[in-house]
């Protein structure tokens, strides 16, 4: 009996080991931590509602993602909206915020929080802001090979302080578009 006492937790702590030491029903590390990291660079082409005077700008951009466990990632941008200046009218904008990625297949949609600045030159050059921006948004990333991505994305931003120009009140700006352009996964 005594012999019976020992040998049973004996022999379960050494299959127990035996078993993790092969792997057997262990996960793999990237499963474990969400994923292996990743850093895309990228470009893209932006149709923007600036919420003033011109109803619509339209420019280039570029953005990084680096995804750090999986789903969870840090985006950063910089765009300029100056393709269809009237009147010296164009804005800039450069934001850095989280971002959160699901994963189906090829099909990769996201949701983001960006912050940063706005800046706009206004029409005919009588004055220049730089704005704190706030800019929620989402999109989808379609991979099409293993280094190449397609990208759609919206953005809906928020200027608290705009336009700030003397004689105009100041109740903040919402410019908003979409952008549509490729990346690199450079790892």
């Amino acid at each position: 009996m005594r012999i019976l006492k020992w040998s049973l937790p004996t022999a379960a702590l050494l299959l127990t080991s035996l078993a993790a030491w092969n792997g057997a029903g262990a996960q793999v590390a990237p499963a474990s931590i969400g994923g292996r990291p990743s850093l895309y660079a990228g470009g893209y082409y932006s149709n923007f509602d600036s919420d003033f005077q011109q109803p619509r700008l339209s420019g280039l951009g570029v953005y990084v993602d680096w995804n750090l466990f999986g789903k969870l990632g840090v985006e950063g941008e910089a765009r300029f909206l100056r393709l269809d200046q009237l009147n010296s009218f164009h804005s800039d904008h450069y934001l850095v915020g989280p971002k959160y990625t699901l994963r189906y297949g090829r099909f990769h949609p996201y949701v983001k929080f960006l912050l940063g600045a706005g800046e706009v030159n206004y029409p005919y050059s009588l004055a220049n802001g730089g704005y704190f921006a706030m800019a929620p948004g989402g999109g989808l990333d379609y991979q099409l090979s293993h280094h190449f991505n397609a990208r759609g994305d919206y953005e809906y931003h928020f200027w608290p302080t705009a336009p700030g120009l003397p004689g105009m009140q100041s109740n903040g700006l919402t410019p908003n578009g979409f952008s549509v352009g490729i990346g690199y996964r450079i790892f």
